[in-house]
């Protein structure tokens, strides 16, 4: 198996904030402003420009809250009305204190209000508008991929991001939540290590290590850089999604 010696990670400037239905290949094309992709290249994007091209906003002013909701918003301090919009999105309640409400996403993860947010989402009018993960990200980066190769007759790898807290650590990190073209989850189990004892429960989080290094560019606020190339990631003979990252819940040993 090879692995890379050298990365290189460029994030793409002049990305406009987008609207639903956008042609969200188009502005990633023209922001590489002449720079030609290569196969093997990998993009990664911010969760929020894929949710955003594909209408995942919900109005809270829309929202009737739950009893259950209702129950929880006082529990955690924080509107019913968004609480609501979380459990949706959530299979399990994980924990739930004053000013925090970890759930189990519906897709597997384990985060603060199931991904949804405020921050970066633009208002239209009087609207209160949240911004939910995409339906299914690993079919939005298969989608992506698939059009950047119609277009463009090159194999990228498509990684979506997003920022997420992690137990026993502080502050967050980028993590994949969705991935197309890449092995988002390395098995070395089997192989030697320098001295060649055989590795016995290696895995390595490929794509998260590749999401968390683009969000150092990206950024956390007012950056505005959701799209970054990454030249070196070299391509992996069998790609396998980002959902193969989400433990079982029976091999889970911390809940």
């Amino acid at each position: 198996m090879a692995f890379a010696r050298n990365l290189t990670l460029s994030a793409l400037t002049g990305i406009p904030p987008v609207q639903p239905g956008e042609d969200l290949v188009g502005h990633i094309l023209h922001a590489l402003e002449g720079e030609r992709l290569a196969d093997g290249d990998a993009l990664v994007l911010a969760q929020k420009i894929v949710s955003k091209v594909e209408n995942r906003y919900v109005d809270l002013r829309t929202v009737e809250p739950s009893p259950r909701a209702r129950e929880l918003a006082h529990q955690v301090d924080k509107d019913p009305r968004l609480v609501e919009v979380i459990l949706s999105e959530s299979s399990a309640v994980v924990r739930a204190q004053a000013g925090v409400l970890i759930v189990a996403h519906r897709l597997g993860l384990v985060l603060a209000n199931a991904g949804i947010d405020h921050s970066n989402v633009e208002q239209d009018g009087k609207s209160e508008r949240v911004l939910l993960w995409p339906q299914d990200p690993d079919a939005s980066a298969a989608r992506i991929r698939q059009e950047i190769l119609t277009r463009t007759g090159v194999s990228v790898a498509v990684v979506i991001n997003d920022s997420v807290g992690r137990p026993f650590r502080n502050g967050a990190v980028g993590v994949a939540i969705g991935a197309a073209g890449i092995n988002s989850l390395l098995d070395l189990r089997g192989t030697p290590d320098l001295f060649g004892r055989r590795l016995e429960v290696t895995e390595v989080a490929h794509a998260d290590e590749l999401a968390s290094a683009a969000s150092i560019l990206m950024g956390q606020a007012a950056e505005g850089l959701p799209v970054v190339l990454a030249r070196g990631f070299l391509a992996i003979d069998s790609a396998r999604p980002a959902s193969v990252l989400t433990r079982e819940p029976s091999r889970d040993l911390f809940r």
